[in-house]
Order: C-alpha cells, then sequence, then structure tokens
C-alpha cells in the first residue's frame, strides 16, 4: 500500500476503505509517513469529505491507537459531558459536581486550553495545590468513594489525535465535520464513559459558526457514539458572546463556584440545568428531564453540589479553603474598569474577540509552551439585551501589565451596541 495512492483516491472524491484509513492512522503513529503527507491528505478531507462510514472507521482507528481505558471498576453509570470549545465555558466545574451529588459517576479526562479556548484542566490548577495527573487505580478508586475525579488525558490516550490535531491546527485544516467529530469522539469512547452529552457550539467564538453547521457536526458525533453502544445527546448553544461572566481561569472558578452557590449567571446556570437534565434522564437516574432538572436545583440549593466540589478538589490536593473564601484564589495585581463611551444597548459582545483579548492579558495561551497567569482575565458587566449608560462599567480586565490603547481600543469594538432595545438572546438553540 503507498500513502500517495490514498492521497490521490481523496482527492478525486473516492471513500478510502478500512484497511486503508487503519493502515494511514497506524503508519502515522508509528513515524513512518511524513508530516507533509498527512497534511496532504488532511487537506483533500477538507475539500471532499468524507462519508459516515469512513468517519466512524478513522473514529475507530484513532480509538485504537493508543490505550482504551476501562472503567468497569467503578460502580454505577459513568457520565461525561464534552464542549467543542468556547469563551468563559467553565461547564465542567460547576455540573460535575452537581451530577455527582444526583448520584452519577463522574470520571472525567480534560484537557488544556490552546489559543483562547480555556482548558479544564487550566482552570483547575488555578485552586492552590490541585493535582491533574492520579494513576488509574487512584482514579478509580476516587470516583467510587465521592462520585467525581477530573484528571489530564494520559499520553497514550488516542495519540494519533495528538499527532493529527497538532498538524492540523498549523495546517488550516482543522475546520472539517468528519476530522473534528472523529478527534472528539475516538477520545470520548477511549475514555471509557456510559452515558456522554455534547455541547456543540456555533457563532464567533467557536469552530461551527452556523446552528446548521452545528446540529450537522452533532448528528454525526450522536451516530459515532450510539454505532459503539453509547448513549449519546447534544445541545447546539449559541457562542457569539462568551457564556457567563468571567473568562479567565481562577476567575472562572470563582463563577463555578457562586453558580454552585445558587448565584451564578443566568445563562451559564440555564446551560448546567437542561444540559445536567439531560444526562440524569439517559443514565437511568431521572424519570424524566423535569425531574433530572429538580434534583440539579435541589443539589444546589441545599449546598450539596457545592460540598460535591471541595470534596473532589481536598481529594486531588487541592485547597477547599480557597472555594469557601474565592477572594484566597489567585489575584491580578490591577482590576481596570472598562466604562461605556456611550449610551445605548448591547447587540452583542463578540466573544471571538473577548477571547483573544483575554488571552494576550495572559488567560490562554498561543502556543503551547506558554505559561497562563491563572489571575488574569475579564469580568463582564454587560450582555447581550442590556442597556448601558454613560460611564457605566461595561467589564472589569484583571490584569498584571499595563493595558495598551490598542488593546483598549479592540476591547470596545467587541461591544456592538444599538440605539433601539434588543431582546435577549437564545443560548441554546436546539436539544438532540
Amino acid at each position: 500500500m503507498r500513502f500517495v495512492d490514498i492521497i490521490e483516491k481523496k482527492r478525486y472524491k473516492k471513500s478510502l476503505t478500512t484497511e486503508e484509513i487503519q493502515w494511514w492512522i497506524s503508519r502515522y503513529v508509528e513515524g513512518n509517513i511524513p508530516d507533509y503527507q498527512v497534511s496532504s491528505l488532511l487537506m483533500a478531507i477538507v475539500l471532499n469529505g468524507m462519508d459516515v462510514r469512513e468517519t466512524a472507521d478513522l473514529t475507530m482507528a484513532m480509538m485504537h491507537s493508543g490505550d482504551v481505558i476501562d472503567l468497569s471498576p467503578i460502580q454505577g453509570i459513568k457520565v461525561d459531558k464534552h464542549s467543542t470549545g468556547g469563551v468563559g465555558d467553565k461547564t465542567t466545574l460547576a455540573l460535575g459536581p452537581m451530577l455527582a451529588a444526583c448520584g452519577a459517576k463522574v470520571a472525567k479526562m480534560s484537557g488544556r486550553g490552546l489559543g483562547y479556548t480555556g482548558g479544564t484542566l487550566d482552570k483547575l490548577e488555578s485552586i492552590r495545590g490541585f493535582n491533574c495527573y492520579l494513576d488509574k487505580e487512584t482514579f478509580i478508586h476516587q470516583v467510587n468513594t465521592i462520585g467525581i475525579g477530573i484528571i489530564g488525558q494520559t499520553a497514550q490516550l488516542v495519540p494519533a489525535d495528538k499527532k493529527l490535531y497538532a498538524l492540523r491546527d498549523v495546517t488550516g485544516t482543522v475546520a472539517s465535520i468528519p476530522l473534528i467529530a472523529s478527534s472528539i469522539m475516538s477520545k470520548k469512547l477511549a475514555a471509557g464513559t456510559d452515558v456522554i452529552d455534547l455541547d456543540v457550539k456555533y457563532g464567533s467564538g467557536a469552530f461551527m459558526k452556523t446552528p446548521e453547521a452545528a446540529v450537522e457536526l452533532a448528528r454525526m458525533m450522536i451516530s459515532l457514539g450510539e454505532a459503539c453502544g453509547k448513549k449519546v445527546r447534544a445541545m447546539i448553544t449559541d457562542m457569539n458572546e462568551p457564556l457567563g461572566m468571567s473568562v479567565g481561569n481562577a476567575l472562572e472558578v470563582k463563577e463555578a463556584v457562586d453558580t454552585l452557590r445558587g448565584h451564578g449567571p443566568k445563562d451559564f446556570t440555564e446551560l448546567c440545568l437542561r444540559g445536567g437534565a439531560v444526562i440524569l434522564l439517559e443514565a437511568g437516574l431521572a424519570e424524566s428531564e423535569a425531574d433530572g432538572r429538580k434534583q440539579l436545583e435541589k443539589v444546589i440549593a441545599d449546598g450539596s453540589g457545592f460540598s460535591k466540589f471541595k470534596e473532589m478538589v481536598k481529594a486531588q490536593g487541592g485547597d477547599e479553603n480557597q472555594l469557601e473564601h474565592t477572594e484566597l484564589l489567585p489575584k491580578a495585581l490591577h482590576v481596570t474598569p472598562i466604562p461605556a463611551r456611550e449610551a445605548g444597548y448591547i447587540e452583542q459582545v463578540q466573544a471571538l474577540e473577548i477571547g483573544r483579548l483575554a488571552m494576550e492579558i495572559g488567560a490562554g495561551r498561543e502556543r503551547k509552551e506558554d505559561t497562563i497567569q491563572p489571575e488574569t482575565g475579564i469580568v463582564l458587566g454587560k450582555k447581550t439585551g442590556d442597556e448601558v449608560k454613560k460611564g457605566e462599567v461595561l467589564a472589569w480586565v484583571h490584569h498584571n501589565e499595563p493595558l495598551k490603547q490598542e488593546w483598549m481600543e479592540r476591547f470596545y469594538g467587541a461591544f456592538f451596541r444599538s440605539k433601539e432595545p434588543v431582546p435577549e438572546k437564545q443560548l441554546i438553540y436546539k436539544m438532540m
């Protein structure tokens, strides 16, 4: 078999066989196919696509390129949620403990952020002492004991995806539904959970720019999961503006704590309740979505969701006192309020630009080797639909270095304003 023949086959819009896909992935992981040839194939896939069978074969080949985790020693239904990435998305930090408090087993493997999308591990590591790397036995014991554990992915979990994603990131081949779907689902299936809830985002701060494209991606991932015997649901959500009010690692931990204590942002709280209700239903822990929602509302009201978060943090070496007293979380040297220059109504807070601005002051990493400053970020004061008066605070910027004028002008440009009232945006476009 010659790799150039596979490239030419896809160039002419022909389907690759199961054997060709398996051969390609195994040889690439072994280091026997050069990046420049794989880049050529990836671009052909971006331009000409893959059918459902090809995408399923690619997913399975990637899944079996390394370790497949056996979570059978964990008693009960293992659940997971996955977001396709966004600005201010701290859902795992709040929803995971809520689900565990309702009796689900949350055995989650998460990643780090690159660019404007924050990573769950980066957020958790803003808590003093938190250890994201547990051995398998410790991880399983923790989930069996307290119902939740969140750790980093092992080096041998889907190594094919690590190589392919790094290559896609630098060759302009990220935006392909078959490649995105196989990347996400190969990791989710290798991680061994029973119920998967997908939060597929669209808009300026997401890979999918339209709700229609997000629905297509969700359908593909649901079919891949179901073909492997998993219960998979999806919700299509708007990422044209940041989720919640906070963007930045320690700031998002605080917002997750606020949500678990019952006074989080309306949009973020609603996302947790809707997504969590679906998970509880699919896991057999709720009779209906309405029942699941009531259970989640109860663990917020009685504090058991927050207690579960503290249990997890303590079990993984973190300082739970920083959750009880969030003012002890890392703090930036400066907190600068940004006043509105004119009165009006907020039409949109552009997620992509807010994410980039936060990254540039230290809240994200442009390259993998960059160091995150967990204390930095942006806390919004206004969002879509809000009226704003001249001089009112649009946001508070938490920063260590002086803010440059060019940065400030871009910040103002991220707020689209209207002279007429603007309706609140609909966060959840569709449940699938």
